[in-house]
Parts: structure tokens; C-alpha cells; sequence
């Protein structure tokens, strides 16, 4: 658990630290852009609000002063929570037992607009503006005996409506790549084309064994396993035509 969350921290913070540095020359010293992290963070960055969740609550920090951040609200979402990814003025939440989406356009009061339950099982969510993809893994701290990618239809955000479910192998951390394709860690890293989200077809897989969790930045790809950090160059025109760049072993 700590080196996961060492690695979850580390590629979080280093593609949130290249976003300030590119940016410096335009920006004030106390203005903040969201950070990225992975489909498995428990933390988010969204303008000059920090969230976090733990295994009950969703917590709201003000950082606008970084050197003074003042915890501002924390809310119950329930139990069990794992994991917190943000999409325009949304989070999604995942949690154990179910997938909850929360509105944050008032930055400092979340209200939960929806739940989707399911079997339990360790559930990581990444969303766009009209579908969210959760995966479903059995893992002995969750006590799940489900392997699965679910596809949710969250163009009525207070309504998520299932659209399928494709049965993995040991699915993990996810990310997206533009509109047209899903990357899933399972037992290799799994291309999935999802320009119809009813009907998303498998295309290719990226050699990588025990990968964790996976963060897609402009066209980088950074796959994030227990040891390692590898990074590949994905290719806009032919999803299947990627590269390895690089690669960071601890």
C-alpha cells in the first residue's frame, strides 16, 4: 500500500510540477491548474481547491495561499472509498460498492447527484462528458470475485444508465485517450476502441505485465507499475502504432 501510494504520488506530482512549469511566465505565484493524477488517487486539484476522500469522507481544502491551506468542508459519502477522479465541474468517486458522482461547481460544497451500485469489488472510475468506465477487480482487501469493465451512460448525470459490462481478466487503473479509445491495466495494457460506447471493441495491448494504473498526458502515456514507471508514445492517427520512451525503475 505505501509504495502505491508513493507511486500514485509521484507521477502526480511530477506531470502536475511539467503543467507549472510550462505555464510559469502567465501565471500568478498563488494560482493553481488542475493537476492529473491516475484512475487510482485519492486526492484531486481543481482550481484552487484541493479534494481528497478517505475511507468514509470527501474533504475539501482552500489552497489558494499554498503555504496556508485551510480545510474547508468534509462530507460523508459513505464507506469504503477508494478512489477520486474529477471531470470538468464533476467527481467521481469510487468506492467499494458503488461508483457516487458529486457536483463541485460550488467549489466548496459537493453535492452528490447520483450512485450506481454494483457487486463488491476495488473500483477505479474514469468519466468524459457522456460516459463513465469503471473497472471491477477481485483483490483480498476488497473481497471481490468480480473482473470486469463497466460502461455507464452519464449524459443525464443524475441518471447513470449501465450500458455494458466485458468480462477481464484483472482489471485496474484506466485512463482515456481523446475521445475514440480506453487504455485498461489488466494483465497486459488493453486498447479499447470506444467510439460507440454501446459496442467498444478491443484492438491492441502494450506489453506490459503487473501494470497498476495508467496516465495519459497530451499523447505520453505513463504506465505505472508496482516497480517501475514507463512511459510510451501514443499516436493520435493509428492507436496500435505506440513506442516506448522510457523507463523508470524503483
Amino acid at each position: 500500500m505505501i509504495k502505491k501510494l508513493f507511486i500514485v504520488v509521484f507521477t502526480s506530482v511530477m506531470l502536475f510540477s511539467c503543467s507549472q512549469e510550462s505555464n510559469n511566465a502567465s501565471q500568478d505565484q498563488n494560482s493553481f491548474e488542475d493537476g492529473q493524477g491516475g484512475s487510482l488517487a485519492t486526492f484531486t486539484l481543481k482550481g484552487n481547491y484541493l479534494y481528497t476522500v478517505d475511507f468514509y469522507n470527501l474533504s475539501v481544502f482552500n489552497v489558494s495561499n499554498a503555504l496556508n491551506p485551510v480545510k474547508v468542508n468534509t462530507v460523508n459519502v459513505g464507506f469504503n472509498i477508494e478512489t477520486l477522479f474529477s471531470f470538468k465541474e464533476y467527481l467521481f468517486i469510487g468506492s467499494q460498492n458503488a461508483m457516487y458522482i458529486y457536483d463541485i461547481s460550488n467549489a466548496e460544497l459537493p453535492k452528490m447527484l447520483s450512485e450506481s451500485r454494483h457487486f463488491r469489488a476495488c473500483d477505479p472510475v474514469v468519466a468524459n462528458s457522456t460516459n463513465a468506465y469503471v473497472t471491477l477487480h477481485s483483490n483480498s482487501s476488497c473481497n471481490g470475485t468480480v473482473n470486469e469493465l463497466k460502461t455507464y451512460n452519464i449524459e443525464d448525470i443524475e441518471n447513470p444508465i449501465l450500458l455494458n459490462t466485458r468480462g477481464l481478466t484483472a482489471p485496474k487503473g484506466l485512463s482515456l485517450f481523446g475521445e475514440n479509445y480506453l487504455l485498461v491495466c489488466d494483465d497486459s495494457v488493453k486498447i479499447f476502441d470506444i467510439s460507440d460506447p454501446n459496442n467498444s471493441k478491443y484492438l491492441e495491448e502494450i506489453p506490459t505485465k503487473n501494470a497498476i494504473d495508467i496516465i495519459i498526458r497530451n499523447n505520453h502515456a505513463f504506465i505505472i507499475s508496482e516497480y517501475s514507471i514507463e512511459q510510451y508514445q501514443l499516436n493520435d492517427n493509428n492507436i496500435t502504432n505506440f513506442s516506448k520512451i522510457s523507463s523508470f525503475t524503483f
